[in-house]
């Protein structure tokens, strides 16, 4: 205990070497201190090396104390601790693992001053003093492992062990043990405890090394997630101010991104708009109440263009509890936003041709036809069907169809203008509403324009198309009051326009119900008519205007009726173009022509008419083939008449048409030259052998006023350039058909030659008189007439009576219904509303009257029949 006492007396008895060691700390020490401690850190990761190093410092220090005492000692332990110390509470010494190297010198080296202290006396003999010297180094020994538990976790094992090396040596030594087997005990024991700690310390490592692997696979899918665009994260403190936002948030706004770091969050969010998916609760009311939010929608403020985002976020507090800002996440809701703006717009708008669509045109019709004070709504609605659009279709393709309905609505819109709204219907169909009252002049003379434009000729993929429209229109409130009414009335007026030669517009009439109900039932009729045979063909005589040769005839259908008799092709082949019936009509008429025809002469040809829709049938040819096989007719003795409306789709098409039929051996006639819409040009490459001059032209050519004269001999001049022969249709006089040779005509047809004629009077005219046709006819032309069926009023002596007219011209008309009428007496005939004239009694049998009108009449003002007879 002195030798113990004596030491330490002398440490005390020295002050100086205290204020030494404090004086080289204070000038300049602490960097070889710091780099003791540095040193002692990084051996303190090795475990295993540190145990070995601190047995021999324990021997180190031990021996040494054993030999000279412990005053050289004590003052070097006293220098380290206060160098630690200083370097501990140095101010710029800020973090933890800065000082940690200081602490553990701070509280390790007494404990192996302690412990060399004990292992000295030890050998020295002295085990009384070792035990209390053991029993001082404990309580710092146990200090540290405590501390080490804190810091490092499992680390105390070194602490541990030590603490049991030195409880060994006390126990060893009363148990009088040999010092070797000391030393070895307490090396097994460390060598133990380094090893847990090895394997401790490999289970952290793997374990921390797959929280790193996961927390950079966690980075990398935030990082993937933020590059696809599909979302984005942003951070703001507690000012509400920007720490982070992504990078792929920054590139789609207007500036760059060191600008929107430590700007408010809410300058980059347009203000003013109503923020959707979370009521009435804004962004800013979550802000500034540090509540957290979801899905929120809002605009952007910064974007080069319109964007919308989608904002979440949380409010983030530390372990206190305080309010540190709002970290949050983001998605792009532009794409998305579009996508409903495209739906809403396909819902209300025609995504062929940008026009508004049934719904929209149904729904403003009803908004315009709403009674409002009391008073019904005001308006106008036409109804459009456009003319030989299907036939474009069938020829050019539906991409071409489109292309031309996506024209059509550029000039709809163009001539309309802001009058009105124009929409599509569906198909060829199109509507045009005009709120307000409209005068009816005035609404005519918008439809015209719009037929005149939509006539013009379009180019569709390099080729030239022309198309017709009809138009029929209804007005709110004197044709209905009701959506429904208005779009039935205006459809029964555009069936009317469509029935009136199409290309031409209708106001609606009362009368037109009834005329559309006779239509179905027309329609009905024909198709049984094409079942039952119904159907028959009468043939009208063509001839040589130089030899009066009969050089073929044209076979003409008929119809007749079991309950209407007679009904004009005139009104029934519309309605078969327009139900598709005319292709079943058109192969019947040429299978039983070619059939007839086997039976004339062998010299005399066959005519039959062909409609642009068989014209357009790419199986036409075959049927014309599989029509002269079967009747086993000669090629050359078929001639097949084509109107010029082949030539509104003229295309390769067309070309390659004209090209199968020539190839066939078959004759092609132009028919009705003159009266189509086409151009000269295509007679330069249509192989035509023959030029049909419309009758249009011919009746009344003869009369001295007339230019018809002029423009025969120059469609002759110009056929007999081509090498073409003509034709002349309608002569019905003597002076007609003088006129028709003298300007060189090859061929007349027309009632001066006979009217046509059933194939069985063909054959009995044959064996009669051969192929010579005498011309027998009135020897001057009469007014051009006109067929039709009108109920009239026919005043006469104070009574009215109900007659029907059955053709009439400009001087006349042939009347039905009165029986027995003298010649001479004097009629009043109201033909239409506000319209009458005067007649007299040419000639009278049975129940039919021929009346020559006091002076003449406009036949275009005959539009509605009187209104107390149409109703």
């Amino acid at each position: 205990m002195s030798s113990l006492r004596k030491p330490i007396s002398e440490t005390q008895s020295r002050p100086m070497t205290l204020m030494v060691a404090l004086g080289l700390a204070e000038s300049g020490t602490e960097v070889s201190a710091s780099w003791i401690s540095g040193a002692f850190v990084h051996i303190a990761r090795l475990w295993p090396l540190l145990l070995l190093a601190k047995i021999c410092v324990v021997a180190l220090l031990g021996i040494p104390f054993y030999r000279s005492g412990d005053g050289l000692h004590a003052m070097a332990l006293a220098a380290m601790l206060l160098i630690d110390g200083a370097l501990i509470i140095a101010p710029h010494r800020h973090t933890f693992q800065q000082r940690m190297p200081h602490i553990q010198n701070w509280l390790m080296l007494p404990m192996v001053f302690l412990s060399g202290l004990t292992f000295s006396l030890w050998l020295g003999r002295e085990p009384l003093a070792a035990s209390g010297i053991l029993v001082a180094a404990a309580v710092p020994e146990l200090s540290v492992a405590l501390l080490a538990v804190s810091i490092f976790g499992d680390r105390r094992l070194l602490g541990i062990s030590y603490f049991l090396g030195a409880l060994l040596v006390w126990v060893v030594e009363r148990a009088g043990i040999t010092q070797i087997g000391l030393l070895i005990s307490c090396v097994a024991v460390m060598l133990i405890a380094a090893l847990r700690q090895a394997k401790a310390d490999r289970d952290k490592a793997i374990e921390r090394h797959r929280q790193d692997l996961r927390a950079q696979r966690s980075d990398r899918l935030l990082l993937e997630h933020e590059r696809t665009g599909r979302g984005w994260f942003w951070e703001t403190d507690r000012q509400g101010c920007l720490t982070y936002i992504s990078d792929t948030l920054v590139q789609t706004l207007d500036t760059a991104r060191n600008g929107l770091i430590g700007r408010p969050i809410t300058e980059i969010i347009r203000h003013g708009d109503r923020q959707h998916g979370d009521g009435e609760r804004t962004l800013g009311f979550h802000l500034s109440a540090r509540t957290g939010f979801s899905d929120i929608s809002v605009q952007a403020a910064m974007a080069r263009e319109e964007r919308w985002w989608s904002i979440s976020g949380q409010p983030v507090f530390n372990e206190y509890g305080q309010f540190h800002g709002f970290r949050g996440s983001g998605t792009d809701l532009t794409e998305m936003r579009r996508s409903q703006a495209e739906v809403t717009r396909l819902a209300q708008f025609d995504s062929l041709t940008g026009l508004a669509n049934r719904i929209q045109m149904l729904r403003s019709l009803e908004q315009a036809v709403t009674a409002r004070q009391g008073k019904p709504g005001e308006c106008a609605l036409l109804m459009l069907d456009l003319d030989r659009f299907k036939s474009v279709n069938d020829t050019l393709g539906h991409p071409a169809g489109d292309a031309l309905l996506r024209q059509v609505s550029h000039r709809l819109q163009r001539v309309v203008g802001d009058k009105g709204l124009v929409g599509r219907q569906g198909g060829d169909e199109f509507k045009i509403l005009l709120p307000g009252r409209h005068d009816q002049a005035r609404l005519a003379l918008l439809a015209q324009s719009i037929i005149s434009a939509v006539s013009l000729p379009y180019t569709i993929e390099g080729v030239a198309v022309v198309i017709g429209v009809s138009i029929g229109i209804s007005f709110c409130p004197q044709d209905g009051v009701t959506a429904d009414a208005m779009i039935r009335n205006a459809d029964l007026a555009l069936y009317a326009a469509k029935g009136d030669g199409r290309g031409v517009h209708r106001f609606y009439s009362p009368d037109m119900h009834a005329d559309a109900e006779d239509r179905r039932r027309l329609e009905e009729d024909l198709r049984h008519a094409l079942a039952d045979d119904g159907l028959h063909l009468v043939y009208q005589a063509i001839v040589s205007s130089r030899t009066e040769q009969i050089t073929g005839y044209e076979a003409l259908l008929r119809w007749i009726h079991p309950v209407r008799g007679y009904i004009s092709p005139e009104v029934f082949i519309p309605i078969a173009e327009d139900t598709g019936l005319i292709g079943q009509i058109g192969e019947w008429v040429l299978r039983t022509a070619c059939r007839d025809a086997t039976q004339w002469a062998d010299d005399v040809r066959v005519a039959v008419n062909v409609s642009p829709t068989q014209f357009a049938n790419p199986g036409f040819p075959a049927t014309v083939m599989n029509a002269l096989a079967a009747a086993q007719l000669a090629a050359e003795r078929l001639e097949l008449e084509i109107t010029e409306s082949v030539f509104l789709n003229d295309d390769d098409g067309t070309d390659a048409m004209f090209a199968r039929l020539k190839g066939l051996g078959v004759r092609l006639a132009l028919d009705d030259f003159g009266t189509g819409y086409s151009s000269l040009g295509y007679l330069k490459k249509a192989p035509f052998d023959k030029i049909k001059i419309d009758q249009s032209f011919v009746r009344g050519a003869a009369s001295k006023d007339s230019r018809n004269s002029a423009i025969i001999k120059a469609i002759v001049s110009l056929a007999e350039a081509l090498g073409m022969d003509t034709t002349a249709e309608g002569a019905e006089t003597q002076d007609e058909l003088a006129l028709i040779r003298n300007l060189g005509c090859s061929h007349v047809q027309g009632f001066i030659y006979g009217h046509p004629m059933p194939a069985a009077d063909v054959l009995e005219r044959q064996q009669a008189h051969g192929v010579t046709a005498i011309a027998d006819g009135f020897q001057s032309s009469r007014p051009a007439r006109r067929t039709m069926l009108r109920t009239v009023a026919v005043h006469h002596d104070g009574h009215v009576y109900t007659g029907r007219v059955r053709n009439i011209s400009a001087t006349g008309a042939l009347i039905e219904g009165l029986w027995n009428v003298p010649l001479g007496t004097l009629f009043a005939i109201e033909l239409a509303e506000g319209q009458s004239v005067n007649a007299t009694a040419r000639w009278s049998k049975e129940d039919r009257v021929g009346v020559e009108f006091v002076g003449s009449i406009d036949l275009a003002a005959l539009r509605s029949p009187p209104r107390a007879l149409a109703s």
